[in-house]
C-alpha cells in the first residue's frame, strides 16, 4: 500500500469515527413501498427488479404467513421490515370499560374538533346517530357487539416472522361495515424513521421503527354512508402526515407534524362520505399539492399551507379511487352510478377549472368503481366497474390505446392494479392475478392463483412482490 493510499484510509476512518451517520447511505423511497400506491403514488414501482410474473402455492412463494384478524389494507415495505394493519376481535372485552376508545395523550383537540363535536355528538362518541343512510340501511351491517383490537404488525422481510405488534386501540366499533369490507382497511405509511398507523374513528398513531408509541391523535367517530365502513389511507409528505376525513358529519382535511402530531393546517370540506385517499403531487416549483377526490368536487390544496388552489367537476357517488399524477397532470376518476374521469393540467389549474383549459381531457365511460388506476410509462390503466374489462389511455392526451378489452377469468376485483418491471398486475378477489405487458396493447403474460381471497393491492420492493389476502400475507419471489 502506498503512503497516499494509507493516508486516505486513515482520513476515511477518522471521518467515519467523527461523523458515522454521514457514511450510512439513506434508503431511497423509490426502492421501498412506503405508503398506499407506492413511492410515487401512481401504483408503479420504478425501481423494482424483476419480481415474478408466475407463481402458485407451490411455485415462487418465498414465504407465506397467517395474519391475525381480518383486513384489506396493503402492506408497506421499508428495507428489511414490512408493516401491515389488521383488526381482530379482542379476546378480553366483556364490559364497556375495557372497550372504550383510547383518549389522546398529547394535548387538546383543535378548535374544529371541539366545534364539530358540539354540532354532531356522534363525533365525540356521546351519540349513536346513524346519519344519512347510515347504520343498517343500504347494504352495510349493523354495529357489532364484540370489541376489536386495531393492530399494526412489523414483520421480518426475510421470512415473515413477527418482529413486533402493537394494539393501537381496543373498542367496540360504533358502526358496521359492508359485508365485503373489514375494519382493517387503512394502509399505514413510513419514511424509515416513523411508522404511521391510521384507523379512522380509532385514531392516528405514530410509532418509531422499533414499535414505541411517539404520539397519537383522536378525531371522534365517523358516520359512513350506508354503513359501508371506513377505508381512507393517509398520505405522508416531508414533515407532514395528511388525513382526509370525509363522512356524513363535518368533514375536513388536515396536516400534522410527523414528529409531534401538532396540527399544521386544517381545512373544512363540503363533502359527504368518500373512500378515496389524498394524493400529494410535487409540482416542480418547490411546492406540492394535495389532490382529493370528491362527489361534490375534486379539490387541490397547497401542501404547505392548506390553501385551496383549484377545484374541478365533482365525481360520481361515493368516490373510492385515489388520484394519480405524472407530475404535470393529475387524473381523477370514479365509477359508481355513472362514470367520470377528469385529467387536469396542474400548471394551469387555478380556481374552478371545470370546462376550462386546465381540464385537458375527460371521459364518461368504463371507469372503475373500487380500484384505483395505475399510471406507468405514460399509460393510464384502469378496469371498468369491479373488473373483467380493462382500458388504457395515453395519459398526456387521452388517446385510447385499448378500450374495454376483456380479461378472461377476471370476474370481481377490489384491489388496485400495480405495475413493475414492464408488467401490470391485476388481482381478482378469488386469488387470481393476471399479469399483462406494460404496453399499448393488452397482452396477457400469465394467470396465477393463490388459495386466499385477495382484496389488498399488490406491493413491490426489489425482487419481491407482496400480496395480502384475507388470511395470509405472501412474499413472492423467483426461486
Amino acid at each position: 500500500m502506498s503512503y497516499s493510499q494509507f493516508s486516505f484510509l486513515r482520513m476515511i476512518t477518522l471521518l467515519a469515527t467523527l461523523f458515522p451517520v454521514a457514511f450510512i447511505p439513506a434508503a431511497k423511497a423509490e426502492t421501498n413501498w412506503g405508503q398506499w400506491r407506492g413511492p410515487s403514488g401512481t401504483g408503479a414501482a420504478p425501481e423494482s427488479v424483476k419480481p415474478p410474473v408466475e407463481w402458485s402455492e407451490e411455485k415462487n412463494v418465498k414465504w407465506k404467513v397467517p395474519i391475525p384478524g381480518d383486513g384489506t389494507s396493503t402492506p408497506i415495505i421499508w428495507e428489511d421490515k414490512i408493516f401491515i394493519q389488521t383488526a381482530m376481535k379482542a379476546s378480553e372485552a366483556k364490559d364497556q370499560a375495557a372497550a372504550e376508545i383510547r383518549t389522546g395523550e398529547f394535548g387538546e383537540p383543535s378548535t374544529f374538533f371541539v366545534q364539530a363535536d358540539a354540532q354532531d355528538p356522534r363525533r365525540s362518541g356521546k351519540g349513536k346517530g346513524k346519519g344519512r343512510r347510515g347504520g343498517k340501511g343500504g347494504g352495510g351491517g349493523g354495529a357489532p357487539t364484540d370489541a376489536y383490537d386495531f393492530m399494526i404488525l412489523c414483520l421480518d422481510r426475510k421470512d415473515g416472522t413477527t418482529i413486533w405488534s402493537k394494539t393501537a386501540a381496543s373498542t367496540i366499533p360504533h358502526e358496521g361495515t359492508h359485508q365485503n369490507h373489514s375494519y382493517g382497511s387503512h394502509t399505514p405509511a413510513t419514511d424509515g424513521e416513523y411508522v404511521f398507523a391510521y384507523f379512522g374513528s380509532r385514531g392516528l398513531f405514530c410509532y418509531d421503527m422499533d414499535g414505541e408509541l411517539v404520539w397519537e391523535k383522536q378525531f371522534g367517530e365517523m358516520t359512513m354512508r350506508a354503513g359501508f365502513g371506513e377505508g381512507t389511507s393517509l398520505a405522508l409528505h416531508g414533515d407532514k402526515v395528511i388525513v382526509n376525513w370525509d363522512h356524513e358529519g363535518p368533514s375536513f382535511i388536515a396536516a400534522f407534524d410527523k414528529k409531534t402530531g401538532k396540527e399544521i393546517w386544517l381545512q373544512e370540506r363540503d363533502e359527504a362520505s368518500t373512500w378515496s385517499s389524498p394524493l400529494v403531487v410535487e409540482t416542480g416549483d418547490g411546492k406540492a399539492q394535495v389532490v382529493t377526490n370528491g362527489e361534490k368536487a375534486v379539490r387541490s390544496y397547497d401542501a404547505g399551507t392548506g390553501e385551496l388552489i383549484w377545484t374541478s367537476t365533482g365525481q360520481t357517488a361515493r368516490p373510492v379511487a385515489t388520484p394519480v399524477s405524472d407530475g404535470k397532470n393529475v387524473f381523477v376518476m370514479s365509477g359508481f352510478r355513472g362514470n367520470m374521469l377528469s385529467a387536469v393540467k396542474l400548471s394551469a389549474a387555478k380556481g374552478d377549472v371545470s370546462e376550462k383549459e386546465a381540464e385537458i381531457w375527460t371521459l364518461d365511460r368504463n371507469t372503475p368503481d373500487i380500484a384505483s388506476p395505475v399510471l406507468s410509462d405514460g399509460r393510464l390503466y384502469f378496469t371498468t366497474g369491479k373488473g373483467s374489462y380493462m382500458s388504457a389511455y395515453r395519459a398526456a392526451t387521452g388517446e385510447p390505446l385499448f378500450v374495454q378489452e376483456r380479461i378472461d377469468g377476471l370476474r370481481d376485483m377490489y384491489a388496485s392494479p400495480a405495475a413493475a418491471n414492464g408488467h401490470v398486475y391485476i388481482v381478482g378477489r378469488d386469488g387470481a392475478t393476471f399479469v399483462i405487458k406494460d404496453s399499448d396493447q393488452l397482452e396477457l403474460v400469465a394467470t396465477n392463483r393463490l388459495d386466499d381471497q385477495i382484496d389488498g393491492s399488490p406491493a413491490f420492493s426489489g425482487k419481491d412482490l407482496f400480496l395480502r389476502g384475507r388470511k395470509y400475507l405472501y412474499c413472492l419471489s423467483k426461486e
